[in-house]
C-alpha cells in the first residue's frame, strides 16, 4: 500500500514476525516491501454448506430432471457476518420466489434455506519457529548490517509469495529473531518448499538480499532436532553466468513446534462482539447540503451520497457482530443550534447519550443533523478519537468482551495532525480500530500518514511509538467503480488488528 518507508529507528522496531505472532506489532517499512511483492496478510478459509426444506414441487409427474431442465425455485440473501456470528454458525432464511409482471413484482415464500459456515481446520494449525543466522556476510565492510528474514512459498507459476517476516535486528552478524508463526493454510503443507531470504534493511526500502535457503517445514523440523545449520546461498547477478555461491553464513532452527492457534471466528463464537461507531465530517468544505454539488446532498431519488454509502456498506457488515446493535454516532466540525462549533457532538441531537439503533438509526440521525447544524470547521479528529477511546477503555475496565471499530468519514485533510497522532498512539493499547474514508476530491496524502501501512508507525509528542497499527485509510474515489468495494478495502485488516490486540494480552476465547 504505497512506497513510503519508515526511518531507521522506527523501521527496525518491527517486532513480532508474522500476522499470526503473539508478539506482533504495527506494520513497517518491511511490510511495505512485502506488499510490493504480493503479501496480503491474514484471512480465514470458510467452507459453506447448504440445505433446504419444504421446497415447492415444480415437477409433479417426475422426480428426475436433466441438468439443462432445472427450474427456478426461489432465492435468499444474507451477508457472511450474519452466518458466522450465529452460535452454531448456521442461518436459516426464507426462500423467496419472485414473480415479475408488467405492473409489479410479487414475492411468495417457498420453503427454507439453511447455510452453515465452517472454518477450515488447516487455518488453525500453526508452526512456531525461532530462527537464527551465524556469520552473515556483508558486501560493504564499512557499514553495519541490520538483518531480517522473509519466508515465501512457491506457487505453480514458479513465482514466490511472501507469507511471513521477522523483525529487523540492529547491527548483528549473528542474529536470533523472535518467534515466528507460520499458518499451515499459508504454506499449503509441511512438504511444500519454502524460500527463506535474509535481507539487510535499508531506510529507502531497497533492502539488500544477503542470501537464501529453500526448505520445507519437514526439513526445518529436522534441522531443529539435529541442531545443525544450513548454509545460505546467493544467486548470480543478472547478466552473469557463474554458478550459485554457497556462503559461510548459516541458518539454524532453535525451536520448532506445532499448535492450534485460536482464530478471529473462535473469539466471535466465544462471545466477543464488535461494536460499531461512526463520526461524520460536517465542515463547510463539504458544500451547502441543499445544493446538488454538496457531498452532503440528500438525493430525492434515494441514491445515497458518499457518507451514506460508507455508513451502509460498513454498518451492514459490522452490525451482526454486536448483539444489541446500539452504536455511538457523532458529528464534528459544525455549529449546533445556539451553540459554538463542536468537534464531537452527538449525531442524534441528544445532550445525554450518543447511541442510535442500528445502521438505519445512524442514517436517520445523520439526515436529521444536516437540518439542525451549521457547517463550520476546522477538521479535527482528536476529540472524536478520544471519545471512542474513552468508551473502549471503560468497556475494558469493566471486563467487557467488546472490540470497537470507529468509522470516520471526512472530506478533507485533518487539521490537528499531531493531536490526532497523540490520540491514536494512546488508543493503540485499547480494543479499538479506526477506519477512515476520504470522500470528495481532496488531496489525502497527509491523511495516509495516520495509516501505518503507508509508512512509519505513529509517534506521539512525547516520543512514544504506537504499540500496534489501528488505522485503515481509504479514499472513496479509489474504490468507486472498481472491482473491490469500500467495505472490503476498509475491513481487510480488522481481523489482524483484533488478533494482534487479543494475543498481546494472551486472552483465550470462551469455550
Amino acid at each position: 500500500m504505497g512506497n513510503c518507508f519508515s526511518d531507521d529507528a522506527v523501521g527496525r522496531s518491527a517486532a513480532g514476525a508474522t500476522p499470526f505472532s503473539q508478539n506482533n506489532t504495527s506494520n513497517t517499512a518491511v511490510d511495505c516491501f512485502l506488499l510490493s511483492r504480493g503479501y496480503r496478510g491474514l484471512y480465514s478459509q470458510i467452507e459453506l454448506s447448504f440445505s433446504a426444506s419444504n421446497l415447492r414441487d415444480r415437477d409433479v409427474f417426475s422426480q428426475m430432471l436433466k441438468l439443462d431442465e432445472q427450474q427456478y425455485l426461489g432465492e435468499a440473501t444474507c451477508v457472511l457476518s450474519e452466518i458466522v456470528t450465529q452460535s452454531d454458525r448456521s442461518l436459516t432464511l426464507d426462500l423467496v420466489y419472485r414473480e415479475e409482471s408488467t405492473s409489479s413484482t410479487h414475492t411468495h415464500h417457498r420453503g427454507k434455506f439453511t447455510v452453515h459456515a465452517e472454518e477450515c481446520v488447516s487455518s488453525k494449525t500453526t508452526t512456531e519457529m525461532i530462527l537464527r543466522c551465524s556469520d552473515l556476510e556483508h558486501k560493504d565492510l564499512f557499514s553495519r548490517i541490520d538483518p531480517f528474514l522473509v519466508i515465501s512459498k512457491t506457487v505453480e507459476s514458479k513465482s514466490s509469495i511472501p507469507v511471513c517476516k521477522t523483525e529487523v535486528i540492529k547491527n548483528d552478524l549473528n542474529p536470533t529473531w523472535k518467534p515466528i508463526f507460520l499458518n499451515m493454510q499459508q504454506v499449503g503443507s509441511k512438504d511444500s518448499p519454502l524460500i527463506i531470504e535474509c535481507y539487510n534493511f535499508n531506510n529507502n526500502g531497497k533492502h539488500e538480499l544477503i542470501g537464501k535457503v529453500q526448505k520445507s517445514l519437514v526439513e526445518l523440523e529436522k534441522l531443529s532436532f539435529s541442531g545443525e545449520g544450513e548454509n545460505l546461498f546467493s544467486l548470480p547477478s543478472a547478466g552473469h553466468d557463474y554458478h550459485i555461491k554457497v556462503l559461510k553464513s548459516q541458518l539454524f532452527v532453535d525451536k520448532f513446534s506445532e499448535s492450534v492457534q485460536q482464530t478471529f471466528l473462535d473469539y466471535i463464537a466465544g462471545g466477543y462482539e464488535m461494536n460499531f461507531m461512526v463520526a461524520v465530517d460536517f465542515t463547510a468544505s463539504n458544500g451547502n447540503p441543499r445544493l446538488p454539488d454538496s457531498l452532503h446532498f440528500i438525493d430525492p431519488s434515494g441514491r445515497p451520497n458518499s457518507y451514506q454509502r460508507a455508513i451502509i456498506e460498513v454498518g451492514e457488515v459490522l452490525q451482526f457482530y454486536d448483539s444489541d446493535k446500539r452504536f455511538p454516532a457523532w458529528g464534528f466540525g459544525a455549529r449546533p443550534i445556539d451553540g459554538p462549533v463542536s468537534h464531537c457532538f452527538n449525531l442524534n441531537g441528544s445532550s445525554h447519550y450518543c447511541e442510535v439503533e442500528g445502521t438505519q438509526g445512524i442514517l436517520m440521525a445523520y439526515t436529521s443533523a444536516l437540518h439542525n447544524v451549521s457547517l463550520a470547521g476546522p477538521t479535527l479528529f482528536g476529540p472524536v478519537v478520544n471519545n471512542a477511546a474513552l468508551i473502549a477503555s471503560q468497556s475494558l475496565a469493566s471486563g467487557g468482551q467488546k472490540y470497537f471499530v470507529l468509522l470516520i468519514i471526512t472530506d478533507g485533510v485533518v487539521t490537528d495532525l499531531q493531536e490526532t497522532k497523540d490520540a491514536l498512539v494512546k488508543a493503540s493499547d485499547l480494543p479499538l480500530s479506526i477506519l477512515i474514508v476520504g470522500v470528495g476530491g481532496a488531496d489525502f496524502k497527509e491523511m495516509e500518514v495516520l495509516d501505518a501501512d503507508k509508512g512509519e508507525r505513529l509517534e506521539s509528542t512525547t516520543g512514544r511509538v504506537a504499540s500496534r497499527d489501528i488505522v485503515q485509510f481509504v479514499p472513496f474515489r479509489d474504490v468507486q467503480g472498481g472491482g473491490i468495494s469500500v467495505v472490503q478495502e476498509l475491513l481487510a485488516e480488522i481481523p489482524h488488528q483484533f488478533l494482534t490486540y487479543i494475543r498481546s494480552r494472551d486472552v483465550q476465547p470462551n469455550s
